[in-house]
């Protein structure tokens, strides 16, 4: 969606506040011992607690309120009772949500407990290609810098970049158009407007470029088990630096 009045703003940054906590309130459960369907229950709880919906839920019939995935599980990790975190593991947490016709989504990639230099490293990196992508998302410029950004980060730290997963427009309803590519593509004349909302997330590997899909119709691993991380965050397109609402 595109920003139309202040009210836009305003229901945006509730929902996008409310997705964030989430976010912050599991994440700082990660332990070793605690599972993912344990965490997946502080999450629903905090978006009950503000009146929000699960997105993943709502917009697909998704089997848990927030998406959880471990290790080479690059996304849509279906939360269990059955999975235990274990110290060395990372997890990432992923949080959309809907409340008056509004839409955020988030995520972030933690460390359970002490982990591998390299899986810190990996976080480190794909937290930066985060940031220095938004840097890049300024009203004017092409949509292909995200990508650019993304890659040059990932290529600087040694990693590579998942490149069939990407962000995306939201705001009005989960996913929406454009998608944001994490690649730079020369080809793609898209030129970002004031007011868009999107999402950038880039997804960051010790190894793969693509991902499979497992039998549960739901999970993206990577082929060859090398980790993965991911962070994401709602925002406005601006002139200038973007407004961050998640």
């Amino acid at each position: 969606m595109s920003i139309e009045d202040e009210n836009d703003v305003h229901a945006l940054r509730r929902v996008g506040a409310i997705v964030a906590a989430a976010r912050d309130t599991m994440g700082a459960r990660v332990v070793p011992g605690i599972t993912t369907g344990e965490l997946d229950a502080i999450g629903a709880a905090v978006l009950a607690a503000h009146g929000a919906r699960s997105a993943p839920k709502l917009a697909y019939g998704f089997p848990g309120h927030t998406c959880i995935s471990v290790n080479d599980e690059l996304a849509h990790g279906i939360p269990s009772a059955d999975r235990v975190l274990e110290e060395g593991d990372l997890v990432n947490i992923d949080v959309s949500a809907e409340l008056d016709g509004y839409w955020a989504d988030t995520g972030a990639s933690f460390a359970v407990g002490r982990v591998s230099a390299k899986a810190s490293a990996l976080l480190a990196a794909t937290r930066r290609a985060l940031a220095e992508a938004m840097n890049e998302a300024r009203a004017g410029a092409r949509l292909h810098n995200i990508g650019r950004a993304v890659e040059r980060r990932a290529r600087k730290a040694g990693f590579r970049v998942v490149r069939d997963l990407c962000g995306h427009g939201v705001g009005r309803h989960i996913h929406e158009e454009p998608q944001v590519s994490n690649v730079f593509d020369a080809r793609d004349p898209a030129v970002l407007t004031e007011g868009l909302v999107i999402t950038i997330e880039p997804f960051l590997t010790t190894g793969a470029t693509r991902f499979v899909e497992d039998d549960d119709g739901w999970t993206l691993r990577t082929p060859d088990g090398t980790l993965g991380a991911q962070f994401e965050h709602t925002f406005i397109v601006t002139r200038g630096a973007p407004i961050v609402l998640t």
